[in-house]
């Protein structure tokens, strides 16, 4: 798995208009899936999402996780983050999940980020034409590879 993680301020994801979900100080976390992915990923990366230490304390040190300041997670599928640009100008998505395995596994993390949070998290649709709208808070932007444990 392969994620994007953003401290915002404030995200939110839409569909034709129409919010989906929003939610304030927290982080919005783009989500890739690969068929090697399984329930060991999810709950490596959803530990690692919970605990990642981003949040100034009162110090203005980045020494805070999400659990630590009540902050929210809003979570988005996104294959284009397995993109393989190796040849032409074309992306090569030949690595992402097809939706058969990437759902139930989206799934899946959504229920794990949920527990390890201890509150709802919000989502995108997946494999919908999505629009997302963030603050960036910093900005403090990470890439997180389940695969590498970086």
């Amino acid at each position: 798995m392969r994620a994007i993680v953003q401290r915002v301020s404030k995200a939110g994801v839409s569909m034709g208009g129409k919010e989906k979900s929003a939610i304030d100080q927290g982080l919005l976390i783009l989500l890739g899936i690969e068929d090697a992915d399984a329930q060991e990923d999810i709950e490596w990366l959803s530990g690692k999402l919970t605990q990642l230490r981003i949040f100034n304390d009162d110090q203005g040190v980045m020494n805070l996780s999400v659990k630590d300041i009540n902050g929210e997670i809003l979570l988005v599928s996104q294959f284009t983050l397995h993109a393989s640009t190796r040849k032409g100008n074309r992306p090569s998505y030949i690595k992402a999940s097809k939706p058969d395995i990437a759902i139930p596994l989206y799934e899946k993390m959504i229920a794990q980020l949920e527990k390890d949070l201890g509150k709802t998290v919000g989502t995108g649709e997946f494999g919908a034409d999505m629009q997302v709208e963030l603050v960036n808070d910093g900005p403090v932007t990470i890439f997180i590879d389940s695969k590498n444990k970086e």
